[in-house]
C-alpha cells in the first residue's frame, strides 16, 4: 500500500482505512490491468496472465478531485520491489485468494474468517520505523513523516527527475498550483546545479528601450 500511495500520489483515505467520513478508497472493481495493450480481467484472468501485466490503472469513481470514470495508470518501474504494477498484482493475489467481492477496498486483508483493514495509522508507524533506521542518511526524523508524506514524496521524486510540473499536477489531480506547497526546495538534486546555471546564464543584456527616430 505504501508503494501504491507513493507512485500514484494518492491521498491516505484512497489506499488505507481512516475514520475520515469523506474517505473514498479504491476497490477491487476500480483496478484495471493491461498487458501490451490487451486488457486483463483482474477477477478472472489466470495467475500467469496476472504476472504478465505491464500496466496498471486506477479508475476514479468517488475520489476527491477525480473525474468520474477517468483512468490514471502507470507502467512497470523496472525495480523488483518498488513497482506500482507489481505492488498491485501482489494485492490482487491476496484479494483473489480470499474471494473478495468486487466492492472490497484494496486495503483489505483476511485474518482468519474476518476481513480487516490496513490503516493510515499502521502505515505511518512503518514509515516512522524506517525514518528511525535511516535518519542519518535521509535527514528526517520520525516526527517529520506520516502517511500523508507519500503524496509529496512521489511529487518530489518526479520533480527531481525533471518531469514537467503539469504532468505531476495531472497525476496527482491537483487543479491549481496547490501542488507547489508539497514540494521542497532543499532537495539536493533540485538545488545542487542552480549556482552553476546562474553563473553560466548570468551574462545577459536588455533590449534597448530608448526610441530611435
Amino acid at each position: 500500500m505504501l508503494i501504491l500511495g507513493f507512485f500514484f500520489l494518492l491521498r491516505p483515505g484512497e489506499y488505507a482505512w481512516t475514520d475520515n467520513p469523506d474517505a473514498a478508497p479504491f476497490r477491487l472493481c476500480d483496478i484495471h490491468l493491461i498487458n501490451n495493450n490487451v486488457r486483463l480481467d483482474p477477477n478472472t484472468c489466470t495467475e500467469e496472465q496476472l504476472n504478465s501485466a505491464t500496466f496498471v490503472a486506477l479508475e476514479f469513481t468517488t475520489q476527491k478531485n477525480g473525474v468520474r470514470g477517468e483512468l490514471v495508470g502507470l507502467g512497470r518501474s523496472g525495480h523488483h520491489i518498488l513497482c506500482p504494477v507489481q505492488a498491485m498484482i501482489d494485492r490482487l493475489k491476496q484479494l483473489r485468494l480470499h474471494n473478495a467481492k468486487s466492492t472490497t477496498p484494496i486495503y483489505s486483508f483476511k485474518d482468519g474468517h474476518t476481513w480487516k483493514h490496513i490503516t493510515t495509522t499502521l502505515l505511518t508507524q512503518h514509515l516512522r520505523w524506517a525514518a528511525t533506521a535511516l535518519s542519518n542518511t535521509v535527514g528526517i526524523t520520525p516526527a517529520d513523516i506520516s502517511v500523508r508524506s507519500l503524496r509529496s514524496s512521489g511529487a518530489m521524486a518526479l520533480l527531481c527527475a525533471n518531469v514537467d510540473s503539469d504532468k505531476i499536477r495531472l497525476l496527482g489531480r491537483w487543479r491549481s498550483d496547490e501542488m507547489l506547497r508539497y514540494l521542497h526546495i532543499q532537495a539536493f538534486p533540485i538545488v545542487q546545479p542552480l549556482a552553476h546555471l546562474m553563473v553560466r546564464h548570468g551574462h545577459f543584456t536588455f533590449i534597448p528601450n530608448n526610441r530611435l527616430g
